[in-house]
């Protein structure tokens, strides 16, 4: 089936896409001795969040395979208070020629470790450092790259998508009563760029996002790992009649899943294809499409571009639907649960707004 995919970009875009990562299980291979350039993907949290970062760490795997790059990862966990020191024992091993890194939690880790170790290289993906000097990086910044995704584009399509299911009763067993529900992991500048763009599109589509859009945060201690409270949360929407729930929030989303079972009705995955990644046949089949931000293409990008040399850094690049950075999944579900008049509707939104016909709002 078709997937409108997040490419990262393509060949001319690849010079600008950076990495990003972070676990303590993987390949390590000893590159000082081999040769091979040598990343480091640091987690600012675990593995098997089956959406972001293990989006990332698929394409840094890629890396090994295609590119003739080492791997090593290291994974910090969910308790905040050991991540400054487990950036700072990561950084200062001589393990590694790139460290990458991502989301917004990581910045100002990044910032001040990068002019400590000038020598080595940074990635960092879905946030930016601030290459003024101003806040952080004393050397500017100069041996760090960012990406940034326009996940407000995407957020657009599926409140899009989102209104007209609800608005047509085209989900099987829905209450069709026009509304809908975003849990957010907590509110910071990048998950409010998902509620923007999602309640753009939905009001695009005819509907009424300060009544049809149900918008709750995990928050707490671990707000992207924390999938109880998500199951939690999305129950308590799915009790006030929305159709379908979109989780972004992590792992914490996994609980969303649960409640839709659990409720029969539906979901949006995010950032990698969720319909493919959850283990469960039934929680499968509630995923009409997943928003994609395939920090792991970029991140492959990003490599390649590393390798030949042609990789910039000291400054960040913005990838959205123009760039193929963002999207969303057409496969069999999608095309079962979504009638192929919307579907077309779907595509022209998208080609709008690559186009710049469709300006899309955003929180930043």
């Amino acid at each position: 089936m078709n997937k409108i995919k997040i490419l990262g970009a393509v060949a001319a875009l690849s010079i600008t896409l950076a990495g990003c990562g972070a676990s303590t299980s993987s390949t390590a291979t000893d590159s000082g001795k081999s040769g091979k350039p040598r990343i480091k993907f640091v987690i600012n949290g675990n593995l098997g969040d089956r959406s972001f970062f293990d989006s990332a760490y698929a394409g840094l795997k890629r890396t090994e395979k295609d590119l003739g790059y080492s791997l090593k990862v290291v994974e910090l966990g969910s308790d905040r208070t050991k991540w400054a020191a487990g950036f700072e024992d990561a950084a200062s091993g001589d393990d590694y020629d790139v460290l990458a890194a991502g989301t917004f939690d990581t910045v100002d880790f990044i910032s001040k470790l990068a002019p400590e170790y000038p020598q080595k290289k940074f990635w960092l993906f879905d946030a930016a450092v601030d290459y003024t000097g101003k806040s952080g990086c004393s050397n500017k910044c100069a041996n760090v790259y960012s990406v940034t995704f326009k996940q407000n584009e995407a957020a657009y399509l599926a409140g899009f998508l989102a209104d007209k299911l609800a608005a047509a009763k085209a989900l099987p067993g829905s209450p069709g009563n026009g509304k809908v529900g975003l849990m957010g992991g907590v509110k910071i500048p990048v998950i409010e760029d998902f509620v923007v763009g999602f309640k753009a599109g939905f009001k695009a589509a005819g509907g009424n996002p300060s009544s049809g859009v149900l918008v709750q945060y995990v928050g707490g201690d671990n707000p992207f790992g924390d999938p109880a409270k998500g199951k939690e949360i999305a129950s308590a929407m799915y009790a006030q009649g929305a159709d379908l729930v979109w989780p972004v929030a992590g792992s914490s989303g996994l609980g969303v899943f649960e409640s839709a079972v659990a409720a029969k009705r539906y979901t949006f995955g995010v950032d990698s294809d969720q319909y493919k990644t959850l283990t469960d046949a039934d929680q499968r089949q509630t995923v009409v499409t997943s928003i994609l931000k395939n920090a792991g293409n970029a991140l492959y990008l990003a490599a390649k571009a590393n390798k030949a040399g042609t990789l910039a850094y000291g400054k960040s690049a913005a990838v959205g639907l123009a760039e193929d950075g963002v999207g969303y999944v057409d496969n069999a579900n999608f095309d079962k649960l979504v009638p192929a008049a919307l579907r077309a509707e779907l595509k022209e939104q998208a080609a709008k707004v690559k186009s710049g016909a469709v300006t899309v709002p955003s929180a930043f």
